[in-house]
């Protein structure tokens, strides 16, 4: 492993890297020269010893420098971690993911939603993107208030006839599940179950006194390409699609509140680095086990990585998307005319998840793969932008992965 400290315009880059995997440490550097990047911190797993920890930058422009601690919110990448916890309770017996949502949660059985499965909600086709009416001040930090709105929410089409990205709801979908399975909430399961068994610092409602390490996320200015995309001009031109929905929601999140952060908001407010987020996806690379903690068996693992759910255009992002059972997989849309940043180019065996603005972890168990991206400045898309996909790129490459020209990494 060599010892990185190399300046940038934009402030000191530092870590370790092992020299194999120098062109991700050359991306990592051009992202903060070329790309826009602010502050980030990226690391590779590969079985199970990290080859790459790097960040660099800085917490705000004019800010503090981001150190080796520093964390950020995640935003949708958060959702690896909720599914992790729905499968690692089905891997045990406690929820069986082929079953009615009603046999756990009973009050979501209504308005069309009776027969619903488990399933549903981690493959974004249970019909329950968004709920329509405009959420009280403070919904989203009020856990219970969502998980009786959607329960009660009428679905826009029926369950499982069709997807559409599920960006916040399925915090109270998967959430409430994971709560009533478990008998403990989601963001208590992910630090008794994953987090400390794991040493990991991970969070899902965080705790005030981790605040202080926190960057603010900056927003990217929408361009002139971003708002002619085919995914604005439905949210913008149809005030009832899941595409309206979307874009309401997200303007409505506070990313930098206290109350945002505090929050268990399972699909969108996990607050970590890279080096913990890969650090989830560690196990599920190496067989569901990792130095000790077993997460998920082989069969669980199988699952996990398989293909659920795909379509020619998302309900709500308007976009061919492909999803295993609470995971993106690899999409490539770079043929589509009028979409921004609307891939996430991976091999075929890997399973992550993108959160908005860039940032991505995911597991590959073929190539015993881990990896974590985050960063503060927010990029324009739905997916990956070229900062986050330069950094897989590379890594992949340093696998002797060939090409991703099929829309999949391959050797």
């Amino acid at each position: 492993m060599t010892s990185i400290s190399i300046k940038t315009k934009a402030g000191l880059v530092e870590g370790t890297c092992d020299p194999k995997f120098s062109g991700v440490l050359d991306a990592f550097v051009t992202n903060f020269e070329a790309r826009g990047e602010v502050g980030a911190s990226c690391t590779v797993n590969h079985a199970g010893k990290t080859l790459v920890d790097l960040w660099g930058g800085k917490k705000a422009p004019d800010g503090e420098p981001w150190d080796r601690d520093t964390i950020s919110i995640i935003f949708s990448s958060t959702k690896g971690a909720m599914a992790l916890c729905a499968h690692m309770l089905a891997d045990r017996g406690q929820l069986d993911l082929d079953a009615p949502i009603v046999k756990y949660w009973p009050e979501f059985g209504q308005n069309g939603k009776e027969a619903a499965t488990v399933a549903m909600t981690l493959d974004h086709s249970v019909g329950v993107p968004h709920v329509r009416a405009v959420p009280k001040a403070g919904a989203f930090y009020d856990y219970d208030h969502m998980v009786d709105t959607v329960a009660k929410e009428a679905p826009f089409w029926t369950p499982g006839t069709r997807n559409g990205y599920h960006a916040v709801t399925m915090s109270w979908t998967v959430g409430e599940l994971v709560h009533r399975a478990a008998k403990k909430r989601m963001g208590k399961f992910f630090q008794d179950e994953v987090a400390k068994p794991l040493g990991l610092e991970f969070w899902i409602g965080l705790p005030e006194e981790q605040e202080r390490r926190v960057a603010p996320m900056l927003q990217a200015v929408p361009t002139a390409e971003t708002m002619e995309s085919r995914f604005f001009k439905k949210a913008m031109g149809d005030p009832s699609s899941a595409s309206h929905f979307f874009l309401r929601d997200f303007m409505a999140f506070n990313a930098n509140a206290r109350e945002g952060h505090a929050a268990e908001i399972g699909a969108a407010n996990g607050i970590t680095n890279a080096r913990n987020l890969a650090g989830m996806y560690a196990a599920l690379a190496n067989g569901g086990s990792l130095n000790g903690v077993r997460l998920v068996g082989p069969d669980t693992l199988a699952r996990m990585g398989r293909v659920a759910m795909a379509t020619h255009e998302d309900g709500t992002l308007v976009i061919p998307t492909r999803f295993a059972l609470g995971y993106m997989k690899s999409m490539d849309n770079r043929h589509l005319p009028a979409v921004d940043s609307a891939s996430c180019l991976l091999s075929d065996s890997a399973f992550g998840h993108v959160g908005a603005g860039g940032s991505i972890g995911f597991a590959d168990p073929e190539a015993k793969l881990a990896f974590g991206y985050t960063m503060n400045q927010m990029g324009l898309g739905l997916l990956l932008n070229d900062r986050g996909q330069s950094l897989v790129d590379a890594t992949y490459k340093a696998l002797g992965y060939r090409s991703n020209a099929s829309g999949v990494w391959t050797t």
